[in-house]
């Protein structure tokens, strides 16, 4: 009679396989970290986008523009936002807050332009059309990758 040889795995075996997960692992943590925050900083510029229907009104009404913090959309909508602030022109800051370390107390800005890649001015635009926004450009100190794909720069 033949012996019956026993089943299973090594302990070698098994060991390569608990070291291959924790590469894996380690791998794909810092991907789904940068996922999350990428996420969250979506709602971030959600909330600005009151400043955009609110900035884009007045400079259509003409007359003079309502100053610094002073646009009607400066006010907060998620837990997100530590603090929503705008400047002579219309241009839209938010503060980043309660996400990650990463990007807590960083800028996301968008700013109102009346041709591609001319930036309105208060002062000269009034009564013209907004042709375009640009969100994520100068004023955005939270880092490209965590940004959506929508606001890095354009």
């Amino acid at each position: 009679m033949m012996a019956a040889k026993a089943g299973g795995f090594t302990l070698i075996e098994l060991m390569i396989v608990v070291a291959v997960i924790g590469i894996l692992a380690a791998v794909a943590l810092p991907a789904y970290q940068d996922t999350v925050i990428r996420a969250k900083i979506s709602e971030v510029v959600l909330a600005l986008s009151a400043c955009r229907t609110a900035v884009t009104e007045v400079y259509l009404s003409g007359g003079s523009a309502p100053g610094a913090n002073n646009w009607g959309c400066e006010f907060n909508s998620s837990k997100y936002v530590g603090a929503i602030t705008t400047d002579v022109n219309g241009v839209a800051t938010v503060t980043v807050a309660n996400i990650s370390s990463m990007v807590d107390g960083g800028f996301v800005t968008i700013a109102p332009q009346v041709a591609p890649g001319t930036a309105s001015t208060a002062a000269a635009d009034m009564g013209k059309r907004v042709f375009s926004w640009t969100c994520g450009g100068a004023g955005t100190t939270v880092d490209k990758r965590h940004l959506p794909a929508s606001c890095r720069g354009n």
